[in-house]
Order: structure tokens, then C-alpha cells, then sequence
């Protein structure tokens, strides 16, 4: 399923149309038959009263003394298309010539939607653009100056805000040569990607006349409009009385310092000193607003319930991709299916590296296949202007990285929110996966994990210093990237009788941290916990340090083979806060990627083994400086377990320099023994590193 992408066209003018039809002709009124095709389903004129529908004429065919009425009006939107009766009349000799040459085939103007609901009624909106650009440098909104301020007078008249535009002095005529130019005119206009209203200026020359209009065609300037976040309408209601703007009264949102003549008609003695503009706002992709003028959508998106709420709107079958663009709050909280794009693309394998073209088609078939596509290559053409939030069902594959962080997209794209990693792994990600997550987050987008489990909205946040980090709740980020970091490593078969040890030796450095002034421990640095999040003694870990306010995190590997057989690691403790998720294959990186401070050993198998070897290592090379590692148990447990390696290395000199390693290591019994062996590390006492004694147990 593929809605309507409403982001490429305006949902308030349709595309121009063309005379199909000339029903009566004289040198003063012509009759015309107009036909628009292609109109957007987004179209807003084929929802509302169908007197809010102006017909705007071409302002090529204004300025040149045209002028129009629409008489009765046919829209179908099952055919996108639309047929009006225009009533054509000539306001100047200029016009009476275009009146004479008119033809079948000419594009002479477009709908307009003139919906009460997008008109600008608070001065903020209006306001805000002044002094902004779009991604190409050109002023949002602006009348002459860069930031417009000085050259307009903004007012709130019977509920609407109207902007008073200052006109020159003198009027603009016309030379001899334009009836030369009017045949040229009207046969470009019968290709709608040619630009012709600059030709006139050719044709056009300034007089220092009073603007005052007296029966004829009446061309006066304003200094250069600039208009890129809304549609213009020039307010006949508050010109003087006896003076008419010509139906060409639509500033559209693409005028670039030409939208500076207006067409005026009438009799009056009252000399025109300024032009009304009132204001339509843009449909919310194109309304060019920064995601910091969005407090709807931001207070939206801090509210768990709003965001599982909106992703409930999401298509099913659950199981298919799908993926919506959100600009707003008000689109948040209406979302539907036909909001979102669905799509069930199937992954084929790819050709690899020595079939270069090949791999290279694959990969963009791919691409495009994802439902986030559509919106990021929206965004990268300019179709979608504001700056917003990507709600995708799941993590959005690694492919879409070029695209994710081209220039364009990672301005305009504010966060991706997500309820599942993987569609064929569930919630572990891949080696591919958190490298995107690191690189999106250097480029500032922020990525969000709706955790069904916890019923929370989780942040990825790097971890400062490392490649790695974690998916964390929204009021403990501060916390996490802060923190130092404790680790549990034990059996997942059982949880043993350490828990009352783990709580005294947390609560003790609780409560040493308030005095302590190591850059580890103090008063301003918080605590985390981390284990592998599974069963037996991690659980332990996980729900001592909740309970106590500790953050709670692990490193979650999927221990499923491919046969799948489980293991009782698979299982979850429901204790954790932060995590992050492996894969099988990413078994060693994943243990790489604990970064722990302060690392504790209870009773474990092969995997504490691996741990245990890891914290080693990390040691010996560099990895982490010299910190006490904590032996929870009998020391003859640990003996049997480290001893004899520890001497067979020793023995056979494959250690040798390295040997103070065991240094690190302290088998207690008590956690006051392990708050003393912490206290005289973070007060310069314990014999630790290079340079003090080796223990030839391999522990102390």
C-alpha cells in the first residue's frame, strides 16, 4: 500500500489549465472553456464549499490588461480534473489585442483553495521567517531588505493577519514594441515550462504618474517580495473604495523578488499608497518551519503514550515495513494507515564485490523498495522543506545510510523513531546497524526506541570515548553519559547467595561517592550498572542496582542458533533500563563493548571465563588503565579457576613483563573488604600496576 504522496504537489492550487474552448469572442469579453489536469488527490478545493474557489489568472495575462471571472465550476476528483467557464475581459488596449489572438491550447491560470482553516491569523507565524533561509540561502519571507522588518506594516484585521506592502512612487506603461511581443506571449503560453513573465519587463517603462486609476489598467511596484512559507492574496476588501486588484491575486510560494506589480483596475481620486496582502498557509511538508518552532510536536514526542499511539495507526500486517514523515503535532495524533508507506520488499542476496555493476543495481533496487525512500528523496529535491520526525516500524536498514546522512536529509531530519530493530531478528541489531546508529548520531540525528518491553521511549546515546553506545530512557541520558561504570559477570544458570554482598558493596559506594574526589567517584558522577541481561546472577546485578537508583543496563546477545535451539541466556531479566543488542555472530564484540570501570566476578561458567580473559587483556594491553577487579567467593573457587594458567603462563615466560596483571585482581569474601580495596584505590594507596608486586596466584 502506497497513499498518496501529498508532499509533491500544493494541496492548495492545482496545476495551470488550458482554454479548451472559445464559446463567444469580442475586442472587450471572451468566453472560455478552461480544463485542469493532473490535480493533486491532496487538493484541499475538492473537500471544501466550492465558493472558496478562486480562479487565478496568469499574471503574465494581468499585467498585460486580462482580466477574469469564473462563472460555474466542474471538480472530479476520481478523474483529477476540473472544468470552469472564464468570463475574459480587456482592461487596457493591450488586452483587447490578447482577447483578439486568443487560441485553444493557452494555459491561462490555476485553481486556488482559499480554505478559512490555513489562513494566518497569529502574527508569530509570519514573524518567525523573517531573517531565515532556506537551504539554498534565499530569505523565508521578506519585502526588499534581507530580514523585511522595516519595509512592512503587519496588522490582525477581523481575524486574519494582513500585511500593508509600501508601494514606489510612479506607475509602469507600456512601450510600442509590446504589441510586437503579445503574439510571441501567447504562443509560450501554450508550454507551461516556459517562464514568460520576465519578457514583459522588456516592454515595460517606469513614469513618475500619481497612482491614482481612473478607468483603466493601473501598474504599480512594491519593493522585491520575497516568499517561500506561504501563499500571498492580495485583499481587495481594504484597497480604496472604487479600486479592484485583477484576478491574478495570488503570490505563490516560489516568488523570488518578482512578485513586485500589481494589477489594479477601477475609478477612484484616491492615490493607492499600498498594497493588502493576506496569507494561506503551506501544506505542513513545505512550510519551511524548524523543528524548534514545533512545541506541539515536541511535547508530543517526550509522551510515551502519544508515540505508541500513533505507531497503533500503523498498517498491518504487522510483519510489513512501513514508515511515515511527522511535521507536526496534529499530524501525530490523527495519524491513519493511509498516512504511513507500506511495503513488503524481499532481500536477495547480493552479488558481492567482484560484480561491481551488478551489486551497484541490486543495492538501489533495494533502496527504493524501503517506505522510507519516498520521503528522503522528497526531502532531498525539496519537496519537503520542514523539518520533522521519520516513524519507521522498523530500524531502517543500513542501505539507506547515503541518504540518511546526505546534506539535505540529516538538516531536515530530526529523529527516527522505531519499535523494532530488526524485522528478521526481532530486537538485536546488526554489526551494520550501530555502526549507522554512531554515525547518525555524529551528524545529529537523534534515533528513538519505542521498547514495548518497558513501555518506554529509549534514546541511543554514544557512550564519550567509545564506538559504542546504548538505547537509554529519556530521564536517565544525562546519567549515562556521565556515569561510571560498574560491571556483574556470573552464571545465568544460577543465582548463587550473593545478593546481600552485591547490595552492601553497592550502597557503600553510594555512599563513599559523597566524600570521594576521584574523577571516578565523586559527588557529581553518577553510577551504572551493567550486565549481560540475562537470568541467574545478572538478574541479581540488574535488580540491586534498580532498586538502589542505580542505572541499570546490559549488553543483550542473541544467543538463538540457527537450528533454533535456546539457551537459557536468551531469557531477559525485566530489571534492565539501557541496553543495547547483539547478534551470535558479534559475540566478542559485544563483550568489547562492556567498557567497564570497575568489573565484578561472581561464580560462572565458559562465558565468565571469556569475560574474565577479556578484563585481562584489556589490562595488559593498554585497553584500560590499572583498576581493582573484585572475586566474589571462596578463594579456592578461584584458585582452581585462575591459578594453575596463571602459572603455566608464568613458567613457560609467554607473560613475561605482563605478569603484574594479577595485581588487579582481589578475591574477597565481604563487601567490606571490596569498599576497602576501592577505597584505597581512589585515595593513591593500592599496590596496583607495572610497577608493584606480581601474586602469584594470579589474584591477591
Amino acid at each position: 500500500m502506497r497513499p498518496t504522496l501529498s508532499f509533491l504537489h500544493h494541496d492548495l492550487v492545482t496545476p495551470d489549465g488550458k482554454i479548451t474552448s472559445l464559446l463567444s469572442k469580442s475586442d472587450k469579453k471572451v468566453d472560455v472553456t478552461v480544463q485542469v489536469e493532473n490535480i493533486s488527490p491532496s487538493f484541499l478545493g475538492f473537500s471544501i464549499d466550492q465558493t472558496a474557489i478562486i480562479f487565478n489568472l496568469k499574471s503574465t495575462l494581468a499585467q498585460l490588461g486580462v482580466n477574469a471571472t469564473l462563472n460555474t465550476l466542474e471538480l472530479s476528483k476520481e478523474k483529477r480534473r476540473a472544468e470552469a467557464s472564464i468570463t475574459l475581459y480587456s482592461l487596457s488596449p493591450e488586452g483587447a489585442l490578447i482577447l483578439s489572438l486568443l487560441e485553444e491550447g493557452i494555459y491561462i491560470g490555476k485553481l486556488f483553495a482559499a480554505d478559512e482553516r490555513r489562513r494566518v491569523r497569529q502574527p508569530i507565524y509570519l514573524s518567525r521567517m523573517f531573517g531565515r533561509t532556506d537551504r539554498e540561502g534565499k530569505p523565508l519571507l521578506s519585502l526588499g531588505e534581507q530580514d523585511g522588518k522595516s519595509n512592512w506594516t503587519l496588522e490582525q484585521i477581523d481575524g486574519r493577519m494582513i500585511a500593508f506592502l509600501p508601494l514606489k512612487p510612479g506607475i509602469q506603461t507600456y512601450d510600442d514594441k509590446v504589441r510586437g511581443l503579445i503574439p510571441v506571449l501567447l504562443q509560450a503560453l501554450k508550454h507551461p515550462e516556459i517562464k514568460v513573465r520576465e519578457l514583459i519587463h522588456l516592454a515595460q517603462k517606469w513614469e513618475g504618474q500619481k497612482r491614482i486609476a481612473n478607468h483603466s489598467l493601473l501598474l504599480v511596484n512594491t519593493l522585491p517580495l520575497h516568499i517561500r512559507t506561504v501563499f500571498g492574496r492580495v485583499v481587495n476588501d481594504l484597497l480604496p473604495k472604487g479600486i479592484q486588484h485583477t484576478s491574478a491575486s495570488i503570490l505563490q510560494p516560489d516568488t523570488f523578488a518578482s512578485g513586485n506589480i500589481y494589477e489594479l483596475y477601477g475609478d477612484s481620486e484616491e492615490e493607492i499608497t499600498q498594497i493588502p496582502l493576506e496569507f494561506y498557509t503551506l501544506d505542513p511538508y513545505r512550510e519551511h518551519v524548524f523543528f524548534s518552532d514545533r512545541d506541539q510536536l515536541q511535547a508530543s514526542i517526550e509522551n510515551p503514550e502519544a508515540l505508541f499511539k500513533a505507531f497503533e495507526a500503523a498498517p498491518t500486517p504487522k510483519h510489513h515495513k512501513c514508515a511515515t514523515f511527522i511535521v507536526k503535532g496534529e499530524q501525530l495524533s490523527h495519524l491513519s494507515p493511509n498516512d504511513w508507506i507500506q511495503t513488503e520488499s524481499t532481500y536477495e542476496p547480493f552479488p558481492g564485490f567482484f560484480h561491481p555493476i551488478e551489486q551497484a543495481e541490486k543495492v538501489e533496487k533495494y533502496m527504493h523498495s524501503q517506505p522510507s525512500y519516498p520521503y528522503l528523496e522528497a526531502i532531498e529535491k525539496g519537496m519537503i522543506t520542514s523539518q520533522g520526525i521519520l516513524l519507521s516500524r522498523f530500524f531502517p536498514s543500513p542501505i539507506m545510510k547515503r541518504m540518511l546522512l546526505s546534506e539535505q536529509v540529516y538538516g531536515c531530519l530530526k529523529g527516527i523513531y522505531f519499535e523494532e530493530p530488526s524485522r528478521s531478528h526481532g530486537e538485536y541489531f546488526s554489526h551494520e546497524d550501530r555502526s549507522m546508529l554512531l554515525d547518525l548520531a555524529k551528524f545529529g540525528i537523534s534515533i528513538y526506541w519505542l521498547d514495548k518491553r518497558s513501555k518506554e521511549i529509549l534514546r541511543y546515546v554514544p557512550k564519550p570515548g567509545k564506538d559504542s553506545g546504548m538505547f537509554v530512557p529519556l530521564s536517565k541520558v544525562e546519567t549515562f553519559i556521565a556515569a561510571t561504570i560498574i560491571g556483574i559477570y556470573g552464571s545465568n544458570l544460577i543465582e548463587g547467595g550473593f545478593e546481600p554482598l552485591i547490595r552492601d558493596l553497592l550502597k557503600g559506594l553510594i555512599e563513599m561517592k559523597k566524600s570521594c574526589t576521584h574523577p571516578l567517584l565523586n559527588p557529581k558522577t553518577p553510577l551504572a550498572l551493567v550486565t549481560g541481561g540475562g537470568p541467574g546472577m545478572m538478574s541479581v546485578g540488574n535488580r540491586v542496582a534498580k532498586e538502589l537508583g542505580i542505572l541499570s543496563c546490559a549488553n543483550i546477545l542473541d544467543f538463538q542458533t540457527n537450528n533454533n535451539q535456546v539457551v537459557n541466556e536468551q531469557e531477559q531479566n525485566p530489571y534492565i533500563e539501557a541496553k543495547m543488542t547483539y547478534r551470535l555472530d558479534r559475540l566478542v564484540e559485544r563483550q568489547a563493548e562492556f567498557h567497564l570501570d570497575f568489573p565484578i566476578f561472581l561464580t560462572g561458567g565458559i562465558g565468565t571465563d571469556f569475560e574474565y580473559a577479556l578484563e585481562e587483556t584489556r589490562r595488559k594491553t593498554g585497553v584500560k588503565s590499572p583498576s581493582p577487579v573484585l572475586l566474589v567467593g571462596d578463594p579456592n573457587y578461584w584458585k582452581e579457576k585462575i591459578t594453575s594458567r596463571f602459572e603455566c603462563n608464568l613458567n613457560s615466560g609467554t607473560i613475561t613483563g605482563s605478569e603484574w596483571v594479577s595485581n588487579c585482581f582481589f578475591c574477597i569474601q565481604n563487601a567490606q573488604q571490596g569498599l576497602k580495596i576501592y577505597e584505597d584505590f581512589f585515595t593513591g594507596k593500592l599496590s596496583i600496576g607495572p610497577n608493584h608486586p606480581i601474586h602469584y596466584k594470579g589474584f591477591k
